[in-house]
């Protein structure tokens, strides 16, 4: 939200000061009803956070610790909601949605440092997060440690079509959701200057792949050093304009499901020349990770339904999100 009092013009989350005698999550609620119009329940703490004395947004004359901020987790909206969405004028100019990463430039360094903690905190479903002057204070969760953001794509990915690939379409991307023992997959994150954005391993067919299941092994061991068995074709997503491919026009981009065999060291990726973060996720988190919105999620519950039937693999149930150790993994 757009505070009308900030001269720096700078943005805040939903929420605002406890009054004397009132506990931080009452304050929130009453907070949000105020500013947004909503009654929200408020399930967990996000994340905690406290100023150290010489923090340069700690209040003049306030003692240390000083403001401590509870982040609580607010849901996810639905559309009556967001459409009931009111701001009280006089304090609020706009609201708005935006990608972490669009975020942190509205917000004040430290407010996107605890924006950012809190929500890495509830998409990997790590421990409250516990933070000092904007950086945490215990193990910093992976994808903190990576920068890990979240593009919004919800029709990228959509819709997927199942069957074979007509003829007419050149297939000009492989990825896959590629699955472990335990039921979760692999998500390898790109880093790059605004942080890094996670992707399922696999990439674009080159002309030396015979197939795009050869395009699959070729990435998946390049990006991610997976040695990948028996990958199974998902469906296929329509690309219209095959503009990432220099306007080549229509294109299918293939989805498959696999099974990992073994992960190898990390090593630097030979199209990038950097190593991307590898790590392992139940397909649902992954979808959310991805940002693919319900069709991502619908693909998520496909690929693990074909892992159970095919492989006999768990269905993963969402956890802490890890990372693939640095010397790699042995798989049973």
């Amino acid at each position: 939200m757009r505070p009308t009092y900030r001269e720096d013009g700078s943005w805040v989350l939903p929420g605002g000061v406890v009054e004397h005698g009132e506990h931080p999550h009452v304050t929130c609620r009453r907070e949000i009803t105020e500013e947004l119009g909503l009654d929200l329940p408020l399930p967990s703490v996000l994340a905690v956070h406290s100023f150290s004395a010489h923090h340069p947004d700690l209040q003049p004359g306030t003692h240390c610790p000083g403001e401590v901020r509870f982040v609580f987790d607010g849901g996810t909206l639905t559309p009556d909601q967001v459409e009931a969405i009111r701001l009280p004028t006089e304090e609020l100019s706009e609201y708005a949605f935006l990608e972490t990463r669009d975020a942190v430039q509205r917000l004040r360094p430290v407010d996107g440092q605890i924006m950012l903690a809190a929500y890495r905190a509830r998409l990997g479903n790590t421990a409250t997060a516990h933070l000092a002057d904007g950086r945490h204070i215990l193990d910093v969760p992976a994808l903190d440690r990576h920068d890990v953001h979240v593009r919004f794509r919800p029709l990228w990915d959509s819709p997927l079509h199942p069957g074979p690939v007509p003829e007419r379409l050149p297939v000009q991307q492989a990825w896959a959701w590629c699955f472990i023992p335990d039921g979760r997959i692999v998500v390898v994150a790109d880093p790059g200057p605004r942080g890094a954005l996670p992707m399922l391993p696999g990439g674009t067919m080159e002309t030396t792949d015979p197939t795009p299941e050869d395009t699959l092994h070729r990435e998946a061991a390049e990006e991610a050093q997976l040695a990948l068995t028996d990958p199974v074709r998902l469906g296929w997503v329509l690309d219209k304009t095959g503009e990432v491919y220099g306007g080549v026009g229509p294109n299918a981009r293939l989805r498959l499901a696999a099974r990992v065999t073994a992960i190898g060291p990390a090593a630097v990726d030979p199209a990038t020349g950097h190593p991307f973060a590898r790590l392992l996720a139940a397909p649902a988190q992954a979808a959310a990770l991805l940002g693919w919105g319900p069709p991502g999620a619908r693909q998520a519950q496909l690929a693990a339904e074909t892992a159970r039937r095919r492989w006999g693999l768990p269905t993963a149930r969402a956890a802490a999100i890890d990372e693939i150790p640095a010397q790699g993994m042995r798989l049973s």
